[in-house]
């Protein structure tokens, strides 16, 4: 199985949890991301996600102009992004204790 079939499927709760820790435009929240092992990342899968949490209300979103160059779109949690994340890290929590123990019941070294 290809880790992008597996990163589809905890991509939003990553992307909420990262701009819950402050204030994040769309390229610091890729370099974020990537630095936790998100390393094939890219805009084209990343801003149609900002756009859907917004359209949600998970995130807002706030121009502000930049040092740098053009004006950047800053993305801040909602309190109602408050609640989806907490209900992403009790499902995500129990995904996983489910996954552990399956795989736990096979010795892997021992198969063909």
């Amino acid at each position: 199985m290809k880790q992008s079939q597996l990163i589809k499927g905890v991509l939003e709760g990553c992307v909420l949890a990262t701009v819950a820790q402050g204030e994040v435009y769309g390229y610091q929240l890729i370099q974020a991301l990537r630095q936790h092992g998100f390393d094939a990342l890219v805009g084209g899968t990343l801003y149609p996600l900002l756009a859907k949490l917004e359209k949600n209300g998970d995130v807002v979103s706030t121009v502000k102009p930049s040092p740098d160059g053009p004006a950047r779109k800053y993305y801040t949690l909602t309190p109602q992004g408050r609640t989806t994340l907490q209900a992403f890290d009790q499902q995500w929590t129990q995904l996983k204790t489910n996954v552990d123990q399956i795989i736990a019941e096979v010795n892997l070294d021992d198969q063909n």
